[in-house]
């Protein structure tokens, strides 16, 4: 059964079953003393700190593990924040950061901090000049994420730290979907990763803090790595995760070239194969592994069980996926279609034959879908009226757009149609199947219950 969702967790590499193996035999004491199990544990924690700190590119005293990349993000963003609190209390962070970056941005604001966020192009890229507009002299810290998670977009890094540099703002970058593929560049001050996205074990994240910039580890002071990451190392899992890292990296380069092959197979066809579709990310600047695509009229989470049942397991950040029917933050950022989104991440040694396999599944799929959902082109008859509304209220992802489609017909050309919708992806949704049918979307209007979305018929 082909796994495609390397995103959000890497199969376990053989290097780290290995390492993760003998380091349970040879690294179970404490480093922290000076008989020779310790001193042997001791020197296994070593060596994977300076492996892993190759990896990033820092010096090994400037690199400890965390319990997670989660962990490292938090207790990042968190120290330098406390350590920069004379500066200001004032954050920025991209749109589309991970999960973690922006709920800690909320407890930042929630505690009397301000957040910024700046916003995205159609291809989920920032601009170093929307930084530059934003660092200032009460700026205690900077977040920008080496590449998106849900669309593979790669940031310019480089570009917003010499922007930050100049403002004199440290840069933290979550590095948690690159890091497998090579060095994140440019002079970042913070960097964090988690083991589980390039094949190591999990529960093991990775945080580096550059010297001289001014961090203050919050919580209980504890004499285990730095005081940034209190508690008992997972030593194995720590091993574990610096070997691969070390061992992926070996391989990234031929494995890259590999995988943007049947990455470019996977953009192409899959805008040909399968009608109304949008494949969203940056085409060139882009992770080499990873695609995303929505399908318009098509509920998410039916199409991903589908798939499964098909033997092809694939993730979502379609509204449709989750339990609180809002789009993935991401996809809202972006302005793009979220019905139907299905991202495919290609774990290391994918073939080419199970490439070809999805895509030879995948369109009968969604047009099983759509047939399950009523969804029509729209009929061309006589005008029914100069103007239409259509009460969607109640129904979800994506019922208000399918209505809209059969609707339009109805109304002649100038004429529109008015959708009434309470579901928060519609306001999303909407303009898209607009931009992808050639019709004028008008704006939106507040109503008691819900929100009226205009369109007229342009075609």
């Amino acid at each position: 059964m082909p796994y495609f969702d390397t995103a959000s967790a890497a199969p376990l590499h053989p290097v780290a079953r290995q390492a993760l193996q003998a380091s349970l035999d040879e690294g179970w004491a404490d480093p922290a003393r000076l008989y020779r199990e310790g001193r042997r544990a001791r020197l296994l924690l070593d060596a994977a700190r300076e492996a892993a700190a190759d990896a990033v590119g820092c010096r090994p005293d400037e690199l400890v593990f965390t319990p997670s990349g989660t962990h490292a993000v938090h207790s990042g963003m968190a120290g330098v924040l406390a350590g920069r609190r004379r500066v200001g209390g004032h954050l920025v962070v991209s749109a589309v950061e991970h999960s973690s970056v922006l709920h800690a941005a909320e407890l930042h604001a929630a505690g009397g901090g301000l957040v910024d966020e700046v916003p995205v192009d159609r291809f989920g890229r920032v601009s170093a000049s929307s930084y530059g507009e934003r660092v200032g002299p009460s700026t205690a810290l900077a977040c920008l994420q080496s590449a998106n998670h849900e669309v593979g977009t790669v940031q310019p890094v480089t570009e917003v730290a010499e922007v930050c540099a100049a403002a004199g703002v440290p840069l933290l970058v979550d590095a948690a979907q690159s890091l497998g593929w090579g060095p994140v560049p440019g002079n970042w001050s913070v960097l964090c990763a988690s083991a589980h996205k390039w094949g190591g074990p999990a529960g093991v994240g990775l945080l580096a803090v550059r010297k001289g910039v001014r961090f203050s580890p919050q919580g209980p002071a504890d004499e285990r790595e730095s005081g940034r990451s209190p508690g008992f190392v997972n030593l194995p899992a720590a091993v574990a995760a610096a070997a691969s890292l070390r061992a992926v990296r070996a391989e990234a380069d031929a494995e890259a070239a590999r995988l943007r092959i049947l990455v470019d197979r996977l953009r192409r066809r899959v805008a040909r194969l399968v009608p109304d579709v949008e494949v969203v990310g940056h085409p060139d600047l882009r992770l080499p592994h990873l695609v995303t695509f929505s399908c318009l009229y098509v509920d998410g989470e039916t199409l991903l069980h589908g798939l499964d049942r098909a033997g092809y397991s694939v993730s979502s950040g379609s509204s449709c996926t989750s339990s609180t029917l809002t789009p993935s933050h991401v996809l809202r950022a972006m302005g793009v279609l979220s019905e139907g989104n299905v991202r495919v991440s290609l774990p290391a040694g994918t073939t080419a034959a199970e490439v070809n396999g999805f895509l030879e599944v995948l369109p009968g799929l969604v047009a099983g879908v759509r047939e399950q959902l009523g969804a029509t082109e729209p009929v061309l008859s006589d005008p029914d009226a100069e103007s239409l509304e259509l009460d969607t209220l109640g129904l979800r992802c994506p019922q208000p757009v399918i209505e809209l489609a059969r609707a339009i017909g109805r109304v002649p050309v100038g004429g529109t149609v008015t959708v009434l919708s309470d579901d928060e992806v519609a306001r999303l949704d909407i303009p898209a199947w607009c931009a992808m049918r050639g019709q004028v979307y008008m704006g939106e209007a507040p109503r008691p219950l819900g929100t009226a979305y205009t369109v007229r018929r342009a075609v």
